[in-house]
């Protein structure tokens, strides 16, 4: 809604561009993984993750990481598509398993459309700024 957008991009091979949706003063660029993902980590205040492939699976994995270990605070993690993601990531067969927690499990929110990432991002802690200068508003 032409608000200014942060992209952080990572230099491949073959593939990879910007999002299009990114500011382009806003877009940074990084040559490794571990460091772009070390700036999402340290910088995110919510995570939306849309299909991917082993990338996308890489830093979803990382983030749930540092949120069950407590190395990371408490944020929303939605994943877009719910058909997708359980078809991909067998969650429930993980605690089935005793690999994770009840309480890991509910570290995953998921939405299908644009509203319900907003509304789920909202439900689960997102800090929202309003329009006026450096006022935060929790919903």
């Amino acid at each position: 809604m032409g608000a200014p957008s942060i992209g952080f991009n990572i230099t491949l091979p073959h593939e990879q561009e910007p999002n299009a949706y990114s500011t382009p003063d806003l877009t940074f660029r990084f040559h490794y993984f571990a460091m772009r993902k070390m700036h999402l980590a340290m910088r995110a205040n919510a995570l939306v993750v849309f299909p991917g492939g082993f990338g996308t699976l890489d830093e979803l994995f990382e983030i749930l990481t540092l949120r069950q270990t407590g190395k990371a605070p408490p944020l929303p993690i939605v994943l877009f598509d719910k058909a997708y993601w359980q078809s991909v990531i067998k969650f429930d067969a993980l605690l089935e398993h005793g690999m994770v927690g009840e309480r890991d499990r509910e570290l995953v929110n998921f939405a299908d459309t644009a509203e319900d990432v907003w509304s789920t991002l909202v439900e689960n802690g997102l800090v929202v700024q309003t329009l006026e200068r450096g006022s935060e508003q929790d919903f």
